[in-house]
């Protein structure tokens, strides 16, 4: 599905400069839900946001499905964001001012589906998540847990191939965290998405299939 060789990302100023990331080797098969572990500052949310093409490795190649992605076009990249790859962070980054649906709709936005679709999609992510009833809330009028479970459905509402999350239970509580893994299973065992999840947690790192180790910027294990 996804396949890093030997990537290294560097920050530059004129001054300092920072690895981030170095030699890092990671193949990722169709299907997977995988954790990212290690100490802050290790390279975690680097390492997703290569995988996420949102930057660009200083060195090495990205490949999404068998097709390197390192020197695509930003519009090609942006492409590939929008119709393959979802993401939901620790923050859940909803739009205060639009319902719990005008939230979820938003990637179709950008796909230019018309509006009875896009309700018809968002409907479905949110029945997915457990809260069709409340499609016309506003986040302010949900749990910190309902929110992130609304970050999700609109993660998922375009039926991404690679869903990445980063500490996607980091602002709940253990039992909230716990429903919000269990619907992130659920997504690997159904839809066969792929699934790759940073966290500090390693009762959470216990439910994947399998945990990466960064430290210091390289892979560990």
């Amino acid at each position: 599905m996804i396949r890093l060789d030997d990537v290294e990302k560097v920050y530059r100023t004129d001054r300092i400069e920072t690895v981030a990331l170095s030699g890092v080797n990671l193949e990722i098969e169709e299907g997977e839900f995988v954790s990212i572990m290690g100490p802050s500052g290790c390279g975690k949310s680097t390492l997703l946001h290569l995988m996420g093409l949102l930057d660009a490795p200083s060195k090495g190649t990205i490949s999404l499905s068998g097709a390197p992605v390192t020197d695509a076009s930003d519009k090609s990249l942006a492409r590939l964001r929008n119709e393959s790859i979802g993401f939901v962070f620790q923050s859940f980054h909803l739009i205060p001012d639009l319902s719990v649906l005008d939230n979820v709709e938003i990637p179709l936005l950008y796909r230019r589906v018309g509006a009875a679709e896009r309700r018809k999609a968002a409907e479905a992510a949110l029945e997915r998540v457990g809260l069709a009833a409340r499609k016309h809330h506003f986040p302010s009028q949900l749990s910190g847990g309902q929110q992130q479970r609304v970050a999700i459905a609109r993660a998922i509402v375009g039926k991404p191939r690679l869903l990445l999350a980063d500490e996607p239970t980091g602002n709940l509580d253990s039992q909230m965290g716990d429903d919000i893994v269990a619907i992130l299973q659920d997504l690997t065992a159904q839809e066969k998405t792929t699934l790759v999840m940073v966290t500090h947690d390693p009762r959470q790192a216990e439910k994947t299939t399998r945990t990466i180790r960064m430290f210091d910027g390289r892979r560990v294990s």
